[in-house]
C-alpha cells in the first residue's frame, strides 16, 4: 500500500497506521510544553514514543500563560497569552530538533489569551480569546515565514477556553466558555471562512485540550457545571460530521492542562494546581489513560505541540 507524502515529507506514522492517510507534517517524534501560570517562560520535551519524565528544552521569548501552541513538524510556535494584567499580541517560535529559547515571529491581530491553536503543517491557525473583540474570531500565519496574523474568519459560537484538533485538511474547535459549551465547530484551514457546526462533545465543558490522529480527535478534561476536575475523554471522526462518543477516561481529572501527539499517542500533560502529570492513550483504541511521566514543573495555563 503506498505511502502518504506531501510538501516532500515521507512519514513512517503512515506505515506504522498501515494507511494511506495524508501525512501530517507536524506529527513529530518530541513534544514540547510550554507556559505556565506563574508566568514561568519554561519550555520542556518528552519523547513521544518512550514514557518518561520531561527534560529542559529552553524559555519562551515572554514568560506568559493561557496561550496556545502548534506546529508544522520543524518549528513549534506559541501564540498570545497573558503578561500580568495584560493579554499578549507575541507569536514566538523554536526549532523543535535543536533545544534553546525561543525566537520572535510576529504578532497576532489582537492580543488574546485562553485562545486555541490548530495547524494542517503549512498554516497555523489561532482562534477566540476571552476578552473582546477577539471572542470568536480565528486568524492564521504561514509557518514557513515570520510574519504577523491575518483574518481567517470566525467561530459559530463567541467563547474561549475551547480546545482545538486538526487533520490534513480541517481544523476542529470543540467546548469552550461561557457557559459551558458543548459546541464543536470546524474549519477547512486550507480556506479562508467561517467556521461551520460540526456536532456536540459528549459533555458541555470549558479549560479542556485536544489531540488528533490522521483519523480522530480527542477532546479530553476540563471543567463543567457539575464537576470542577474532570476525566472525561471524548473522541470524533475528523473527516466526519457528527456528535463525540465517549474514549475513556485521564488518569487525574484536570482542566487548563496541555495536549500534543505523535499520530499514534495522545499526550495530555500537567493542569490546574500546578499537575505534573503526564498520561497518554493509543488514539486508535478506547480506553483509559496510562501513565507517562511528569514534567520538570507543575504548570497550567500553557500549550503543547509536537515535531522532529
Amino acid at each position: 500500500m503506498a505511502l502518504g507524502m506531501k510538501h516532500g515529507f515521507y512519514s513512517a506514522l503512515d506505515a506504522a497506521a498501515g494507511g494511506d492517510e495524508a501525512t501530517i507534517t507536524w506529527f513529530g517524534g518530541r513534544g514540547l510544553f510550554g507556559g505556565n501560570s506563574t508566568s514561568d517562560g519554561t519550555i520542556d520535551y518528552i519523547t513521544i514514543s518512550t514514557t518518561g519524565n520531561a527534560t529542559d528544552f529552553g524559555d519562551l521569548s515572554v514568560l506568559r500563560y493561557s496561550l496556545a501552541a502548534c506546529s508544522d513538524g520543524t518549528k513549534g510556535l506559541w501564540g498570545g497569552g497573558r503578561l500580568s494584567s495584560a493579554n499578549s499580541d507575541t507569536i514566538d517560535y523554536v526549532t523543535i530538533a535543536t533545544t534553546g529559547n525561543a525566537t520572535d515571529f510576529g504578532d497576532l491581530t489582537v492580543d488574546r489569551r485562553e485562545l486555541c491553536g490548530v495547524s494542517d503543517g503549512i498554516k497555523g491557525v489561532w482562534c477566540s480569546a476571552r476578552d473582546s473583540p477577539a471572542l470568536g474570531t480565528i486568524e492564521y500565519i504561514i509557518i514557513a515565514t515570520l510574519s504577523n496574523g491575518t483574518s481567517f474568519g470566525d467561530l459559530t459560537v463567541d467563547r474561549y477556553s475551547l480546545g482545538g484538533c486538526s487533520d490534513a485538511t480541517r481544523g476542529v474547535f470543540g467546548g469552550g466558555n461561557p457557559s459551558n459549551s458543548n459546541v464543536i465547530d470546524y474549519i477547512t484551514i486550507a480556506t479562508t471562512s467561517n467556521a461551520t457546526d460540526f456536532g456536540d462533545l459528549t459533555e458541555g465543558r470549558r479549560y479542556l485540550s485536544a489531540c488528533s490522529s490522521t483519523t480522530r480527535g480527542l477532546f479530553g478534561g476540563g471543567r463543567s457545571n457539575t464537576t470542577a476536575h474532570r476525566l472525561i475523554i471524548d473522541y470524533i471522526t475528523i473527516a466526519t460530521t457528527g456528535d463525540a462518543t465517549d474514549f475513556g477516561d485521564l488518569t487525574v481529572g484536570r482542566y487548563f492542562y496541555a495536549t500534543c501527539s505523535d499520530g499514534i499517542k495522545g499526550v495530555f500533560g500537567g493542569g490546574n494546581t500546578s499537575n505534573t502529570t503526564i498520561d497518554y492513550v493509543t488514539i486508535a483504541t478506547t480506553g483509559n489513560a496510562t501513565d507517562f511521566g511528569d514534567l520538570t514543573v507543575g504548570r497550567d495555563e500553557f500549550a503543547a505541540c509536537s515535531g522532529n
